[in-house]
C-alpha cells in the first residue's frame, strides 16, 4: 500500500509536528483527526456548493493542500451525467486538457439539443506548494435530470511529486459522507427562485402521475420509478397502495422488463443514520390500511438493470399481491432525486433527503 492509500485523512496545512508528538504518544491519530481537521481543510471541495435545475452552475475547485508536504502539480475533475456544456477556466502556469464524450441522453441547451460534452477536465504542469492553496474553475449547465433535493457529485483527482489522493468517494443511498475517507465534492440541487424558476419549471422534465389501477380490493396509484444515471444497476420504485376490503393482504413483488429481479425495503432511521433491510415475506397491507412507498420510507429496489430510466418516459411492469395476484401496472419515470412522480405528485414538494444523503444504499 502506498503512502497516499494507508493515510486514513489527508493532513491540514501545517500538521507535521503534532502528528511526530501523537504518534510518540502512541495515540491513534484516525481518531482524533476529525476534531482537529476541519471540512474546509480536509477535502477537495466546491466553492459553490449549491446548484438549481435548468441553470448555469460555476463550479470552482479548493485545493486546501498537498500529498504529505508535496506540492500539487495536477488536478482533475469528472463532469457527472447530467452536467452538460462543461468548459474550463485558464490558469496561469498550468495547462488545461479535456475529454469529450457521449451523454446518456439528450439535453436541453440553447442551442437546442446536446448529447455529447465534456466529460473531464484536468489541470497539469503547475506547483501548488503543500502550504498554499488555490482554486481550479469551470463553468457548467446542471440540465433537468435533477430535481431539488437531490446531490451531484463531481469526483477529483489531485496528484503531487510523490502521493496523490482520489477525493472519489460517494456515500451509498442512506448513508452519511461524514463516514468517508475521501468523499467527492458535492452541490445540493435546490429550487429556483423568481423568474429563473418559471423557465426551469417551463423545461423540467417532470413525469405526470400514472393512472389509478386495481386489484380486487387494492387500489394502486401513481406508480413511479426516479431515472438512473449512466451505468447504474439499480432504481427504486414507488407507489401508493389502499387496501379498500375485509380481508388483509400481502404485496409480494414487483417486476419491469428492465430489471433482472426486484426486492422489497424498508428505510428506518437510528441515531441518526438511515439504514435499509429487505421486508421478508412481502408488505402487509391491512383492511382499511393506506401504505405509501416513497423515498425515506418503504419502497421497491429493482436490481440488475439492462439498461437506463430516462426522465419522462413510462415503463410498463407488475405488482404481485398475496391474494389481488399479478396487476399490470405503469410506471412514469421522474428526475434523478426526485421526491414525487411530477411537479405536483405526492411528496415532490415535502422534505428532501440531507445533502450527504441519496436515501439508499444500492440506489443512484
Amino acid at each position: 500500500m502506498s503512502r497516499s492509500q494507508s493515510r486514513s485523512y489527508p493532513r491540514a496545512s501545517r500538521p507535521a509536528p503534532l502528528r511526530t508528538r501523537l504518534r510518540a504518544a502512541g495515540l491513534p491519530l484516525v481518531l482524533i483527526a476529525p476534531a482537529l481537521v476541519s471540512t474546509a481543510s480536509a477535502h477537495a471541495v466546491l466553492e459553490r456548493k449549491e446548484a438549481a435545475p435548468n441553470a448555469a452552475y460555476r463550479g470552482v475547485v479548493q485545493i486546501m493542500h498537498g500529498c504529505d508536504g508535496r506540492p500539487t502539480t495536477r488536478v482533475s475533475v469528472t463532469i457527472p451525467e447530467g452536467v452538460t456544456g462543461a468548459k474550463p477556466m485558464p490558469k496561469p502556469g498550468w495547462t488545461i486538457s479535456t475529454v469529450k464524450s457521449a451523454y446518456a441522453r439528450a439535453y436541453p441547451s440553447f442551442h437546442g439539443q446536446v448529447s455529447e460534452g465534456v466529460t473531464r477536465i484536468t489541470w497539469t504542469g503547475g506547483n501548488l506548494p503543500d502550504d498554499q492553496v488555490d482554486e481550479f474553475t469551470f463553468f457548467a449547465r446542471v440540465s433537468d435530470a435533477f430535481a431539488p433535493g437531490a446531490t451531484i457529485y463531481f469526483p477529483v483527482e489531485q496528484d503531487c511529486t510523490q502521493g496523490s489522493y482520489r477525493w472519489s468517494e460517494v456515500p451509498a443511498e442512506g448513508a452519511s459522507a461524514r463516514a468517508l475517507k475521501a468523499p467527492a465534492p458535492a452541490v445540493r440541487i435546490v429550487a429556483a427562485s423568481g423568474a429563473a424558476a418559471q423557465a426551469a419549471q417551463g423545461q423540467a422534465s417532470q413525469a405526470p402521475a400514472a393512472p389509478a389501477a386495481r386489484a380486487g380490493a387494492i387500489g394502486i396509484e401513481a406508480p413511479w420509478l426516479r431515472a438512473t444515471p449512466a451505468g447504474a444497476k439499480v432504481a427504486g420504485g414507488y407507489v401508493t397502495l389502499r387496501n379498500t376490503g375485509t380481508e388483509p393482504d400481502r404485496l409480494t413483488g414487483a417486476s419491469i422488463p428492465r430489471a433482472g429481479r426486484s426486492e422489497i425495503h424498508s428505510m428506518t432511521t437510528e441515531g441518526g443514520v438511515m439504514k435499509m433491510a429487505p421486508v421478508e415475506g412481502g408488505l402487509t397491507l391491512a383492511p382499511g390500511a393506506e401504505v405509501a412507498l416513497k423515498p425515506g420510507g418503504y419502497h421497491l429496489m429493482f436490481l440488475d438493470l439492462k439498461d437506463g430510466l430516462k426522465a419522462g418516459e413510462t415503463v410498463s411492469g407488475t405488482l404481485t399481491f398475496e391474494r389481488a395476484g399479478t396487476v399490470p401496472v405503469s410506471f412514469t419515470v421522474a428526475p434523478i432525486g426526485a421526491q414525487g412522480p411530477g411537479a405536483n405528485g405526492p411528496g415532490a414538494n415535502g422534505p428532501a433527503a440531507a445533502p450527504d444523503a441519496g436515501g439508499h444504499p444500492h440506489h443512484h
